[in-house]
């Protein structure tokens, strides 16, 4: 049998190679949303250069700071324990003094976080990592990690550093598209804010004077108790309005966070209601430096707020506790409290802001768990899947 033709060899090689990045690229251009730009790229990885297991980190934009941005397959030892994902390890050390830098330097290492289980690591021990980058500012790092490990020849590794600068381009991209998109936001809030001024509260304003001019000539005429009962109810009625109509611009005009991040917005909150004395309150978060879309931020946030400003004012609690715990599957928001608790089956519609919570969560596409009894504290926790 003739030997195989050695240009024959490089042809396949380099048309598989064409292959793999055109099915990538094809992916990429689909996406503009970030979180799923990067899963589609896990995924054609994955399956196309048989690497079974991936996650991104990246930084958050305008700091040294890095999240968990996507993953796909982790261990046990990983995925059940989000805190393991957290802080720094070895590649990203490597990556922040930059000395994954170049074609050269995608190496495989020892993932340091894997060696430190004894259990749940489905045999995973070693990665390769892949620095991405926008010209010369550093986005994160790509790690893709097989059981069945086996040697990355450079046209591998050759071929993930190509894979890398296609995945920088599109995270770059989706970035813009998103201050975009958020710029359009505040635009069409402060709209809604002149709107709703402009009309609503105007008219609700209009009403108010009407029944007060109502109640004057009631007044003149003698005296009619039940038609005079019925303008009170209408002014408390149109007064309460009016009062919504102003927060609801004022929520418009200003998003709640104030150019913060969600973990950090909650650890402000935190403090404020410490600093006011009362309630011990323990904050802890895990995954907080992932960004959320702006709409996912305010939703939480209002719902953390309305739930501690009830705890102080009904609870009657010494001790509380904010957990907030992000993965690139979900976040959950946990509050709880030692105080004395309700029955919740007999608790009236609406009572504690409970049904303005429970419908924020909806419309965020999660769910709200209520766990409370007498003299036994009460237990909040929000679960909004992310993918």
């Amino acid at each position: 049998m003739a030997d195989a033709n050695p240009q024959t060899d490089i042809l396949l090689r380099r048309n598989r190679e064409l292959g793999i990045l055109n099915q990538i690229a094809q992916a990429l251009n689909r996406e503009v949303d970030l979180d799923r730009a990067l899963d589609a790229t896990l995924a054609q990885v994955a399956n196309l250069l048989h690497l079974r297991t991936g996650w991104i980190w990246l930084l958050r934009e305008g700091t040294n700071e890095t999240y968990l941005a996507a993953a796909q397959n982790l261990p046990p030892g990983l995925a059940d324990q989000p805190h393991r994902m957290e802080g720094s390890c070895y590649c990203l050390d490597t990556y922040r003094a930059g000395d994954l830098d170049g074609a050269a330097n995608v190496n495989v290492v020892t993932c340091s976080r894997l060696s430190k289980l004894v259990d749940g690591t489905d045999g995973l021990r070693y990665h390769a990592s892949i620095p991405l980058y926008a010209h010369s500012e550093k986005l994160g790092v790509l790690n893709v990690a097989s059981a069945d490990w086996r040697g990355l020849s450079p046209e591998d590794l050759q071929l993930l550093y190509t894979i890398g600068d296609m995945l920088s381009i599109a995270i770059e991209r989706a970035r813009l598209f998103e201050g975009s998109m958020q710029l359009g936001a505040v635009e069409e809030r402060n709209r809604l804010a002149r709107d709703i001024h402009d009309t609503l509260a105007q008219g609700l304003t209009a009403i108010s004077l009407q029944l007060e001019t109502a109640e004057a000539i009631l007044d003149e005429r003698g005296d009619r108790e039940e038609i005079r009962d019925t303008v009170h109810q209408a002014l408390d009625l149109a007064r309460q309005n009016l009062e919504e109509a102003r927060r609801s611009v004022q929520d418009l005009r200003a998003a709640p966070l104030e150019g913060r991040n969600l973990s950090e917005a909650l650890a402000d909150l935190v403090a404020e209601v410490q600093a006011a004395g009362g309630v011990e309150i323990d904050y802890n978060v895990t995954g907080g430096g992932r960004p959320f879309p702006p709409r996912l931020e305010s939703g939480l946030y209002r719902i953390a707020q309305e739930a501690i400003n009830n705890l102080v004012r009904h609870s009657d609690a010494s001790h509380a506790s904010v957990i907030l715990t992000s993965t690139p599957q979900l976040v959950d928001l946990t509050i709880e409290d030692d105080g004395s608790g309700f029955e919740v089956d007999s608790l009236p519609e609406g009572h504690f802001g409970l049904q303005g919570m429970q419908e924020r969560a909806r419309l965020l596409g999660g769910t709200l768990g209520l766990q409370s009894e007498l003299g036994s504290g009460t237990r909040i926790e929000v679960r909004v899947p992310l993918e």
